[in-house]
Formats: structure tokens, C-alpha cells, sequence
């Protein structure tokens, strides 16, 4: 799903969560979910109407209906999905409980590329080529990248969610904990369905909002949408001409895609490569990675030209290796998620015809739950902000993870190790003064 605006709403696990109830290949076509009748409201949380300086929800919803028509939303559309803006405690329980995990790259790749979403890609490229190719001439957009989402997202349809997206929207938007980007998204909602795009009955999708079968926010599907198969709507859940050209149009407009360059291709990487700098946020010269010893997997020579990119090592030096350009820039803006976003990148390569990445030599380590939280509370100790100290190895824990391999000399691929661990602990218990007994 289109996640930017969201910011680091979801961490790693929790698009494994909503990913992996993907449906397999024998269910792909299934038919959309049937229309909801009007839901139900349930009680909202006290404590929601505290940024709301204690409004009910009715008396919120009725300012939020004034600034949609302020917005320029028409009474009809707004009287036509009254029955639907209804709050529900469970989508904001749901909201604030959600659940994360680690998971090795390699095991998130694996189901999600696996090859039958490969397989699919390309039979759906061939299917809508027309539209594909409209797509990649107008956007710059390689088929096999919005292939590539559209089959992350929805298994290509087939799994778009069953929730009322207004009822999922107006409740987020009560809640304090991202009110004003959902009161954003809800009037983004009631446009959609002045326009045209969509009837309130049909706009059913995930629990969080999003629409479609590549996951559009409402605001994304208000700002990027484009009537494709020329009905006169842009119908993201039904109409397969609409989904290519709307992600197409996305991806290159909103996600400034480089048209004719490259996103990730597999590498071999020496075992005496500077490993400082292996970060998205170094960039050198193809040029420069061929001296330094990497090639591709099979030993053919990396391209000597200035071609800039950054060596991705998304579980350390042992693991897989890829050349990240600039283009891949548009997958972490897609997911802030760096196992998610690299998926993405590596299923379209696959798309579009790259071999199966190397298994790594040998079984890479992985701290246990528990230690990955211990070494975040002792990088928080150490003046790092990780986020949330929750075990999951996000962006800045890898930053941190980094900051400290350097610190102690030890290879800087940001891969949290039991040597790393246990120097952290080692330092804190030398530092920890006389008497404390923890």
C-alpha cells in the first residue's frame, strides 16, 4: 500500500501481518467481496475526545461534514455516505494494538515473491498489454514494477480487504492518535464518491483505509486515480485498465520515478568490502563498487560508468547483496519498510525476467526476540533513538546497530550479532557504578 504520508505507521511485521493473508495462486480470481449493508456504531473510547476538546463523536463528525463541504464536497455526496460514517471501537483497537515481528528477509521474500506471484505477474502482463504498455509510454513505469505491487498488495484483486472504508476512516479520524491525517483522508473519501469514482456501498478495502487493488489512501486515490478503460471512473477496485494506469501514474508522479534507469539488481559482494559503506544512504559510481571488488552474482563485471547506487545488505555481509539506484527510492516511499520495500523490488526484477537471488553459504544469525529488544534499550541507553523498543530491526535501529559496529571495530553492515550484544552489555555493567545491583 501507498504508505509515505503515513510515515512509519507500520514496522516490518506488521505488513507481514495484513501481507500474508494473501490469498494462493488457486484463489486469485476470486470474485469481490459483496457489498456491505450500512454498518453498525459501536461506543467510542473516552478517551478519544480529548484532542476533540471533548466533543462527542457526532457533534466531530459534524464539523468534519463542514469542512468537506468546504472542500467543495456537494451535500448529495455527503447525505449518500452519512449511513456509513458510523464509529467502531474495534478499528481503533485494532489500530492501537497492532503486533509486530522480526522476520528474516529471506523468509519474507520467499513467500511473497514466490513463484507463482512471479508466474502471475507475467500472465498478467500479457493479459493487459495494452494497458501496460499505454502505462510504461505515458509514466515511464516498467510493467513489471506495477506488476510487482499490484501483486504484493492484493494478490492482484483477490484480497482488498472487507472493511467500509468510511466507517474505517471516520473512527481513525475521532481518535487522537492521527486525527487530522484521517479527517484528510475521510474527505478524500467523500470526494471519491462526489465525483463518481465510487458508490459509499462499494468503498470496502482494509482496516486502515485503504482502497483498491494496489491500496490507494483516499487522498492518493483522489490525487492519482486515472480513468483508463475510459468509462468515466476511476474504479480501482473493479476495473484492471484503472489499477495500471493509476499505479503507473502514482509511482511516477508521486513517487518520482526516473524513467529508463534501473531499481535493484542482485550483486556478490567481497569479503573485504568497506562495509561503512553498505547504506542506502551512500551512494558511488558503479564505477567505484567494481574496484572495490563487487560484481554480479555470477561474476560478470559490474558496469564501469558513473551510474550511482548504494549496496543494500538487508541481514548483514553474509546475507543477500543488492545494487539499490535511485529508483529504489520509490519502494521506500511506497513502505518505509526496508523487508517489504526490497520484496518489492526484487519480485519485479523477477517480473521481469532476473534469475532467483543466491542462498546465503550458510544459515544467517539471527538474534532472538528478546535480545534484538535488549539491544535497542541498550542503544536507547547509548543516546540512539530506535523508534519503538519493540525487536524489530527497523531503519533506525540499523542506523544505530551501524553507529556502534564502528564504535567497536566490528564490521559495519548494520546486522545486529551476539558479539555486538555483548560488548553493549559489557560496557554497561563497566559503567554501571558500585553497589547498583540491577
Amino acid at each position: 500500500m501507498p504508505m509515505n504520508c503515513l510515515g512509519s505507521r507500520l514496522a516490518i511485521a506488521t505488513i507481514a501481518v495484513s501481507l500474508a493473508l494473501a490469498l494462493p495462486a488457486s484463489a486469485q480470481f476470486a470474485p469481490p467481496p459483496a457489498r456491505p449493508v450500512a454498518p453498525k456504531a459501536t461506543a467510542p473510547s473516552p478517551r478519544a475526545a480529548s484532542c476533540h476538546n471533548g466533543a462527542s463523536f457526532d457533534r466531530f463528525l459534524a464539523d468534519v461534514k463542514q469542512q468537506a463541504a468546504a472542500a467543495g464536497v456537494s451535500q448529495r455526496a455527503i447525505a449518500e455516505a452519512s449511513p456509513y460514517l458510523v464509529y467502531d471501537q474495534g478499528i481503533v483497537n485494532r489500530d492501537r494494538g497492532q503486533r509486530v515481528f522480526g522476520q528474516l528477509f529471506t523468509e519474507f521474500a520467499g513467500r511473497m515473491a514466490a513463484p507463482y506471484r512471479m508466474q502471475n505477474g507475467q500472465q498478467h502482463i500479457k493479459q493487459y498489454a495494452a494497458a501496460f504498455a499505454r502505462a510504461e509510454k505515458e509514466y515511464g513505469v516498467p510493467p513489471a514494477v506495477i506488476a510487482a505491487f499490484w501483486g504484493l498488495e492484493s494478490d492482484f484483486g483477490a484480497n482488498m480487504g472487507n472493511l467500509p472504508t468510511l466507517k474505517s476512516l471516520v473512527s481513525l479520524a475521532y481518535d487522537c492518535r492521527r486525527s487530522e491525517m484521517f479527517v484528510n483522508e475521510t474527505i478524500a473519501a467523500l470526494k471519491i464518491i462526489d465525483r463518481g469514482d465510487l458508490h459509499p456501498d462499494e468503498m470496502i478495502g482494509s482496516w486502515a483505509g485503504e482502497l483498491g487493488q494496489t491500496q490507494f489512501l483516499p487522498v492518493h486515490y483522489v490525487n492519482y486515480a486515472v480513468d483508463y478503460d475510459g468509462d468515466g471512473r476511476r474504479d480501482l477496485l473493479h476495473s484492471r485498465a484503472d489499477v495500471i494506469g493509476s499505479t503507473a501514474n502514482y509511482i511516477a508522479n508521486g513517487l518520482k520515478w526516473r524513467r529508463g534507469e534501473p531499481w535493484l539488481e542482485e550483486i556478490k559482494v567481497p569479503p573485504n568490502l568497506p562495509w561503512e559503506k553498505t547504506d542506502l544512504t551512500v551512494r558511488e559510481p558503479r564505477s567505484t563498487w567494481a574496484q572495490l571488488g563487487v560484481t554480479y552474482p555470477d561474476g560478470r563485471p559490474l558496469p564501469s560508468d558513473n551510474l550511482p547506487a548504494s549496496v543494500l545488505l538487508p541481514m548483514g555481509r553474509t546475507g543477500p547483496a543488492f545494487m539499490a539506484y535511485a529508483n529504489f527510492s520509490a519502494y521506500t516511499e511506497w513502505n518505509n519498510s526496508l523487508i517489504y520495500s526490497t520484496t518489492a523490488g526484487y519480485l519485479a526484477s523477477r517480473i521481469a525476467g532476473a534469475p532467483p537471488m543466491r542462498k546465503p553459504a550458510a544459515p544467517v544469525a539471527q538474534l532472538p526476540f528478546n535480545e534484538l529488544k535488549q539491544l535497542q534499550q541498550l542503544l536507547v541507553q547509548a543516546g540512539f533513538n530506535v523508534g519503538k523498543i519493540d525487536g524489530v530491526l527497523g531503519q533506525q535501529s540499523r542506523a544505530a546497530v551501524k553507529a556502534m559496529q564502528i564504535k567497536y571495530g566490528l564490521p559495519a553492515d548494520s546486522w545486529p550479532t551476539a558479539e555486538l550484544l555483548a560488548r553493549m552489555r559489557g560496557s554497561t555493567a563497566q559503567a554501571q557504578p558500585a553497589g547498583v545491583v540491577r
